[in-house]
């Protein structure tokens, strides 16, 4: 069953001066306030999209590869993934880099790492952002 998921943004002004909010519609976990300086100067205080598309990938990816490792019978005890999104004014977003590290009781490192690779490729988030490079560490404990 197909689902969809709705944010809002009330923006006003213009770019470098304006600000806004970004409300979470679909849970109404959460609004967030906006500004240009939090996107080109990583203010505090606000968020940005960049921040936003980290913690959807961050999820998602945490999530797919949670699936996927409990699909080969071995259910991790615990994935810590962090993404960064880097972003360059006048050039837009310039990469993903994920960094996981991930307890999975039954399994070898080099599983993981393979598991963990897969998922880079294959997770929803990870696919919609094909047009950015993304890479990958990996910490198996």
């Amino acid at each position: 069953m197909a689902t969809t998921s709705t944010a809002h943004t009330h923006w006003e002004g213009a770019l470098t001066d304006g600000a806004g909010t970004v409300d979470l519609r679909t849970s109404g976990a959460a609004t967030f306030d906006v500004r240009w300086s939090a996107r080109a100067e990583a203010g505090q205080g606000t968020t940005n999209p960049e921040e936003l598309i980290a913690a959807a990938l961050s999820t998602c990816y945490s999530m797919a590869l949670s699936h996927a490792l409990a699909g080969k019978g071995t259910p991790p005890a615990s994935l810590d993934t962090t993404v960064d999104v880097s972003f360059q004014p006048g050039v837009g977003i310039t990469g993903a880099h994920v960094t996981v590290v991930g307890s999975v009781p039954g399994i070898t490192a080099d599983d993981f790492r393979a598991a963990a690779d897969d998922t880079l490729d294959n997770c929803p988030v990870s696919k919609a952002l094909a047009g950015i490079k993304k890479t990958l560490d990996v910490e198996f404990r």
